[in-house]
């Protein structure tokens, strides 16, 4: 615990002990979660404190927004030292169409995108959809 405290207290984030658990929750995870995932987990917790521990997570750069185009938001936890600047910190995500889970494939950078004169980018999204290792092995 002591080192999810540090990370978090690294990281600008008061770490209660509401954050704590959600933050080893998504830890132990494999995949991305949506809040859902998280309510479901903490079903006793306030959903607004659930939904704010979430925000401010992301603000702080402790989780980065997922949108793997299911209209569902998710969740994953940032590399240490992750600021989620385009040009350093972006990677590709890869959502199964199969058993509907999101990745991420931090060793996958997005490439550099030239922009035109007068663009100034917010954010970039790539997300490749497929069948995933575990899937895939089970279809052979």
């Amino acid at each position: 615990m002591k080192e999810i405290e540090k990370r978090l207290i690294d990281n600008g984030v008061r770490p209660t002990a509401m954050r704590i658990l959600i933050y080893k929750y998504m830890a132990d995870r494999d995949a991305a979660i949506a809040l859902t995932d998280i309510e479901n987990a903490f079903a006793k917790a306030d959903r607004t404190t659930l939904y704010r521990t979430l925000k401010t997570f992301e603000e702080k750069n402790v989780v980065h927004h997922i949108d793997d185009g299911t209209g569902i938001s998710k969740y994953a936890l940032c590399e240490e030292g992750c600021n989620c600047e385009i040009e350093q910190d972006l990677h590709l995500h890869f959502h199964c169409t199969n058993c509907d889970e999101t990745v991420c494939l931090t060793e996958q950078k997005i490439p550099h995108i030239n922009l035109p004169d007068g663009y100034l980018a917010e954010d970039v999204n790539l997300v490749v959809t497929g069948i995933c290792e575990k899937c895939s092995s089970n279809l052979l």
